[in-house]
């Protein structure tokens, strides 16, 4: 087993069940001998479904199928694998994906446009389809409401440690639960989705409604992270909503009474996507970057996530070097409005620069103490504007190197 990073949770969450959810897990030997490899999840009829999906251009035969799929807005199963990715396959590609839902399409008697599909891994190889349709029955059989973590197992690659999140909420009074698993440590920088996620919830919602709330928080979560600046082939995001719980129906996304609902998904969704950036490939140190004082919103997520990205940045950053000529040079680099007379830097809590320069008297001890833990936080103020915005990532360490040049050895 890898070792979980540093940057793990002391302790993985208790996932309850939700009802019409189950879950199961099976061992395929896809690429990895002696671990799971393929997990299935069936859902209640009637079950609504939202997503969003890489933006590549050299995106994988499952998420083509998704993306058919989803003007559906139901859906009865999905089934993921990991291990190899199924990108760049050509028809041999396209074929797995389609048996593969036929398959699970009769064992969960459904359509098989109502069966979701993703795979990760290695980019290039031909899919096992094989040993993939095999695991399906595995997985359907084993099927639970407790199968939450085996699933989040089943989709790691170069994870460390398995990622699970969940909260509550009320609508109408009527209690709701949002479940969520993911899975991403390399490859991640997220462009509409990120790596595979999939959140699960008692509630019912409409798709169309569904669909807006999940692409809001997508934004304020998973699209505000970053490893290494590559955004992967493969990228899905899943949120299912079986409509178990006896609410009122809700038909906009924007009702007030969905607030409490909103505030929780964008919990367990914060939640994963922190948990990502803290098992970055050879991570050592999560980073908070808060950019305020921005044009737009829009100006601070980028200036964000330029800084997160910048090898120059992240390098100081695991070496403990309190190098903040890195972080002005990164927001110039940015394309957006900036004042350099106006900016201002802290690291850790303390103002390092401003007004075009160093602070008078800067005492660089308390922030290189800071730059030595596991925790950074760095704040820029632009001073062109009133739009912030807060990205997560982590160091670049040489484990990063050396996970990357073995990936396929």
């Amino acid at each position: 087993m890898t070792t979980p990073s540093p940057l793990a949770p002391a302790r993985l969450p208790d996932l309850p069940p939700i009802a019409g959810v189950t879950l199961g897990a099976a061992r395929c030997g896809i690429r990895y001998q002696g671990r799971r490899d393929l997990m299935v999840a069936l859902l209640e009829p009637g079950t609504t479904v939202a997503g969003v999906f890489t933006r590549s251009l050299t995106a994988g035969a499952p998420v083509e199928w998704c993306r058919q799929c989803l003007p559906r807005g139901k859906a009865r199963a999905i089934v993921v694998n990991s291990g190899n990715a199924n990108v760049f396959t050509g028809r041999a590609g396209r074929e797995v994906v389609q048996q593969t839902a036929e398959a699970l399409a009769k064992l969960a008697g459904c359509h098989p446009r109502e069966v979701y599909i993703a795979s990760t891994g290695v980019i290039g190889e031909p899919p096992p389809g094989d040993k993939i349709l095999a695991g399906l029955v595995q997985a359907a059989k084993a099927a639970s409401a407790t199968g939450w973590l085996e699933a989040a197992q089943a989709i790691m690659t170069t994870d460390t440690f398995p990622k699970l999140a969940t909260a509550r909420a009320e609508i109408d009074g009527v209690p709701v639960t949002i479940n969520g698993f993911t899975k991403g440590s390399g490859m991640i920088a997220p462009d509409m989705a990120t790596m595979l996620a999939y959140l699960f919830t008692d509630a019912a919602i409409p798709a169309r409604a569904l669909q807006e709330l999940l692409k809001a928080s997508n934004e304020r979560s998973f699209n505000s992270l970053t490893i290494d600046g590559d955004t992967s082939t493969s990228d899905t995001v899943l949120l299912a909503a079986t409509g178990a719980a006896k609410h009122k129906r809700v038909t906009r996304a924007g009702e007030p009474r969905l607030r409490d609902f909103r505030r929780a998904l964008d919990r367990v969704m914060v939640d994963l996507a922190q948990q990502i950036a803290r098992d970055g490939e050879g991570a050592e140190k999560f980073v908070t970057i808060e950019v305020s004082g921005a044009a737009s919103a829009r100006a601070a997520r980028r200036v964000g996530l330029v800084v997160a990205n910048s090898p120059l940045v992240k390098t100081a950053i695991a070496a403990g070097d309190a190098n903040w000529g890195r972080l002005v040079m990164a927001v110039g680099k940015a394309g957006e409005k900036a004042d350099r007379d106006r900016l201002a830097v802290s690291v850790g809590g303390v103002r390092i620069a401003e007004k075009g320069g160093p602070v008078p008297g800067y005492d660089e001890a308390p922030v290189a103490r800071h730059m030595a833990g596991r925790e950074i936080r760095i704040a820029l103020d632009l001073g062109v504007g009133r739009g912030r915005w807060t990205v997560w990532t982590c160091d670049l360490t040489h484990r990063y190197i050396d996970i990357n040049g073995s990936y396929r050895s």
